[in-house]
């Protein structure tokens, strides 16, 4: 199972967050669907130096301080190649704005208005919690 990372821009009033950066993914594996940034670790790299790198090349905002929030096993027996755990991160601070790419067009939304119903399946699960300040631990397995 290979290492993978998910990174939310999070914006707070007091210690509640409030409002989320969501992207639309516009091409290869998850598209059409809202996430987060993030992508695969690569050979020699931190987990956290491969959140930091591909935020900025998905939505080209620079985060230095993360704040790892869940850790979440996927599996596909009908492809045993997108098995991955996706080390989840916050980020309460960046440099720049979100900008679009040829990956990721990225939204803010409020944390009342997540539209879960354009997002992976599992996210309905987990994130309202990580969103309320739990750390989760998951699994789930994807059929065809």
């Amino acid at each position: 199972m290979r290492n993978s990372t998910l990174l939310f821009l999070v914006k707070k009033e007091g210690e509640a967050i409030t409002e989320i950066c969501l992207a639309m993914k516009k091409r290869g594996f998850g598209k059409g669907r809202y996430n987060g940034v993030g992508g695969k670790v690569e050979e020699g790299e931190t987990i956290e130096y491969a959140v930091k790198r591909e935020t900025q090349e998905e939505i080209s905002v620079v985060v230095e301080d993360i704040h790892k929030c869940a850790e979440l096993a996927f599996t596909f027996p009908h492809n045993e190649s997108w098995n991955q755990l996706v080390h989840v991160y916050f980020a309460f601070s960046w440099e720049g704005e979100p900008l679009e790419s040829e990956e990721m067009k990225p939204y803010w939304f409020s944390v009342n208005d997540i539209p879960y119903k354009e997002m992976w399946p599992d996210d309905i699960f987990w994130l309202p919690n990580v969103l309320q300040g739990k750390y989760v631990k998951g699994a789930f397995t994807f059929g065809e």
